[in-house]
């Protein structure tokens, strides 16, 4: 037993040594226990999963836009501007002043400008067929009269023999029709007398008029050049509604670049329109018009500044057509457009859907 005992353990460490042996024989066809390390990633596991789509792009374009020199006119798109907005539609703005609304209207027919920004007035382009609006930017509650230091007028029936500046086809004859229907007077009981915009300052100036009807920074510079000059109030219950507009051709052919640039306008304004940014727009605007800080900072309470959440309520519950409805009937009220122009709905000349669209 003892030999075949040791015949079994000699066998064992003979077959050992030959697996040894085997291992380190140099063949370069067997694998390692442990695959080797390097410095080379692993390959991702294949999976049948689809790759995750690219993100969507957006052609990049160019909008010549039409302004005029005021915060009412430049707080929104300026906003959007400023605060990347149109950017991240792949907008690229170019910005062009103009001194009222149907010259603005005049260059989009000439093909010098896309879009632009009215006030109340040029709005009766919109409902004759020039122009179509299809973003609102802000509503005007009071209106205001210029009167010159001497001038002994406190209230509108004052106007009574006045001479009287305002600029014809814009806000300011709608705002001076206004006054006379408030005061119980017609432009027969005082003496109108139309100028162009930029001729309204210096006539206040020369002394050859007793009051103006004009908007900022117009009616700012009054104020600033002539001492004692003070502005009255008053209310009639019209609507005052200032919107982005463009041709009716235009429209039916960019519905798409008309949402584009209302999603991003809207988002500046929502951001322009609270309070705590109202110096920092100030600022944008006076930058732009080369005017002062301080006679922009007096314009932020001239109108209310829609915020995304004013338009959406306004939309549902039909406050944004009452504000259009409003102010047609104002027009034709005041003689600015005859009863057979006025539609009987206000979306012939206002595109309800592109704001629907850019709000969503």
């Amino acid at each position: 037993m003892k030999k075949l005992t040791a015949l079994l353990l000699a066998l064992v460490m003979v077959l050992a040594l030959a697996a040894c042996g085997g291992n380190n024989d140099g063949n370069k066809n067997n694998t390692p226990s442990e695959p080797a390390k390097t410095d080379a990633p692993a390959e991702p596991a294949k999976t049948d999963e689809p790759a995750a789509p690219a993100e969507p792009t957006v052609e990049p374009i160019t909008l010549r836009i039409g302004y005029m020199p005021n915060y009412a006119s430049l707080w929104g798109v300026l906003s959007a501007i400023e605060q990347g907005c149109f950017a991240e539609e792949g907008i690229t703005i170019e910005l062009t002043e103009f001194g009222d609304g149907p010259s603005e209207i005049a260059a989009m027919e000439g093909g010098s400008i896309d879009l632009a920004y009215i006030g109340k007035g040029a709005h009766r382009l919109c409902i004759t067929g020039s122009a179509t609006i299809f973003a609102p930017s802000s509503v005007h509650t009071v209106d205001k009269v210029v009167c010159m230091p001497d001038s002994g007028i406190k209230t509108v029936e004052d106007l009574k023999g006045k001479t009287i500046a305002y600029n014809a086809g814009s806000s300011s004859e709608s705002t001076f029709n206004n006054a006379l229907t408030v005061g119980g007077l017609t432009t027969d009981d005082v003496t109108a007398m139309s100028l162009s915009i930029d001729n309204i300052v210096p006539a206040a100036v020369s002394g050859s008029i007793d009051a103006a009807v004009c908007w900022n920074p117009y009616s700012g510079q009054i104020l600033q050049q002539v001492e004692g000059s003070y502005e009255i109030e008053f209310a009639d219950g019209s609507t005052n509604i200032s919107s982005w507009i463009c041709l009716p051709d235009y429209a039916a052919a960019n519905h798409d670049i008309l949402v584009r640039f209302s999603r991003a306008l809207y988002k500046g304004m929502d951001w322009g329109s609270q309070e705590a940014n109202y110096d920092t727009v100030a600022q944008y605007c006076a930058d732009r018009t080369k005017t002062s800080l301080e006679s922009n900072q007096l314009q932020v309470g001239d109108a209310h500044w829609f915020n995304i959440a004013d338009l959406k309520a306004g939309l549902a519950d039909g406050t944004i057509k009452g504000y259009y409805e409003g102010m047609q009937n104002d027009m034709v009220q005041g003689g600015n457009i005859e009863a057979s122009d006025a539609k009987d709905d206000v979306g012939a000349f206002v595109l309800f859907d592109v704001m629907e669209e850019a709000l969503k």
